[in-house]
């Protein structure tokens, strides 16, 4: 049902605010956040909007197009679903909708793909898929955070941060993938994701695909990887996935964090009807877990009753919310910012956004850390730094993370609502056209080893400056 398409670029995936259509007019979600090409997967699509279509786009340059048609369904007949379910752990799942139509993959290649639906009344939403590599082998792997995604998501009143009317009190304690993305069907994807994606397919290094969940259920597709990049906000991690992270970066695989508030939250898998790691658990509590003292109770990583801080693995700790500020260069000659023209304390306005990192004098942070922006920044009324850092292991890999949210968002072009002019974008763009080319050459440590300098500047030990809260007293990794 439906047909392949040229591969020339196309504008057509963008979709306008007028055009979205309501939580119930048109929306729909895939029975596998990713498959491998040649895979089929379901659609479970609701319409009161009469008959619709159906086109898949896979995310990348395409000379400026961002997106380019792979296929097109036939008219399908739109049809109303039931209301989804409530669970008594306040989860709204879809699972009771019947599937719409069944999509082959033959010939996809992998990449990032939205699902544009489009019904007879011109409203229009999307459903996000990944189709998966096979290997991430000699490749520069992005990971989409599906989980954060999922964790943020409101369609049927509840997510993990809030239930009806905003209440932080009626929020969800687990979500599921069995129901649609609210807004536009796409709201994560298209600000932490895609302007990534464009700018790593558009610097021609070679790439792999893959997801959040596929981090626990496929981990040996990172062998042999020589980068695994993480996009503007990756937030909710599983025990296995952030094992089987730090076993590739320990391996000699290259990582880059290039957002904030990376590795905060714990969370873990359930499965339902569609099948594993379907069901995100997030109680947020030690005390509402039923797993209240487990290596994998869902609180945060710096957290009881097994505190694993982020800082391990990004370098630097969760900051605060809301962030604003100027990016300021601190060192110029760090290799990444080749190209851009910065000298010592050029600020680039704006790329200081939403939520930041700041480097910790703390238990975990790499010795060899190496400090590389230092940003005065507002968090609220208080007033703090957020960092951008780069550290080495002995295996060679190299860790980057940029601190800010803002600066995936920023590759996209200037945001004025954010402050973020055409200067800060082509800082952010070839900071990031280097990093790309830098991880698929191999572990960075062996030509660029970190130099530490956390020390000279005098950042306090204590998180009383941002909004992450306290780290617990460690008692060490925990691996599965």
């Amino acid at each position: 049902m439906g047909s392949s398409q040229p591969q020339s670029g196309s504008s057509d995936w963008q979709m306008h605010d007028s055009q979205v259509a309501g939580p119930m007019e048109l929306a729909g979600y895939a029975d596998h956040v990713s498959v491998r090409s040649g895979e089929p997967f379901r659609l479970f699509v609701t319409s009161s909007a009469g008959a619709y279509t159906v086109r898949a786009f896979r995310i990348g340059w395409y000379a400026g197009a961002g997106a380019k048609l792979i296929w097109t369904s036939s008219s399908i007949p739109g049809k109303a679903q039931p209301q989804p379910i409530l669970t008594k752990d306040r989860m709204i799942t879809a699972a009771n909708w019947s599937p719409s139509l069944t999509v082959q993959t033959k010939g996809w290649p992998a990449g990032s793909y939205l699902l544009l639906l489009r019904a007879t009344n011109g409203k229009e939403k999307y459903v996000p898929l990944v189709v998966r590599s096979d290997s991430a082998r000699d490749a520069v792997l992005i990971v989409s955070g599906v989980n954060t995604d999922e964790a943020y998501n409101a369609w049927g009143s509840y997510s993990l941060y809030h239930g009806p009317r905003k209440s932080a009190a009626k929020r969800s304690l687990m979500v599921t993938f069995d129901r649609p993305y609210d807004l536009n069907g796409a709201r994560g994807m298209l600000t932490d994701n895609v302007p990534l994606v464009q700018q790593a397919e558009r610097s021609g290094v070679r790439l792999a695909y893959a997801t959040s969940v596929d981090l626990q259920a496929d981990p040996g597709m990172l062998k042999g990887a020589k980068a695994i990049v993480f996009g503007g906000h990756d937030e909710y991690w599983t025990l296995p996935a952030r094992a089987a992270i730090t076993r590739a970066r320990d391996a000699g695989t290259n990582l880059a964090f290039m957002g904030a508030n990376s590795v905060f939250w714990r969370v873990r898998y359930g499965p339902d009807a569609h099948g594993a790691n379907r069901i995100m658990i997030g109680y947020k509590d030690a005390r509402l877990d039923p797993q209240h003292n487990a290596p994998d109770t869902t609180v945060h990583w710096r957290a009881a009753p097994y505190p694993d801080p982020e800082n391990s693995l990004t370098g630097m700790l969760y900051e605060c919310f809301p962030a604003k500020g100027a990016f300021t260069v601190l060192d110029p000659n760090f290799f990444l910012f080749t190209g851009t023209g910065a000298g010592v304390g050029s600020a680039y306005a704006g790329l200081i956004g939403d939520e930041a990192d700041r480097a910790y004098p703390i238990a975990g942070t790499p010795q060899n850390l190496q400090v590389v922006a230092h940003s005065p920044i507002t968090c609220g009324p208080k007033h703090t730094v957020s960092d951008a850092s780069y550290y080495t292991v002995p295996s060679g890999a190299g860790v980057f993370t940029t601190g800010t949210i803002e600066w995936v968002r920023a590759l996209q072009g200037p945001d004025p609502e954010n402050n973020v002019g055409q200067p800060s974008v082509d800082f952010a763009r070839q900071v990031t056209q280097n990093l790309f080319k830098s991880l698929a050459e191999g572990p960075m440590g062996h030509k660029h080893p970190a130099v530490g300098n956390l020390p000279t500047l005098h950042n306090q030990a204590s998180t009383a400056t941002g909004t992450g809260g306290k780290v617990g007293p460690t008692k060490g990794p925990v691996h599965p």
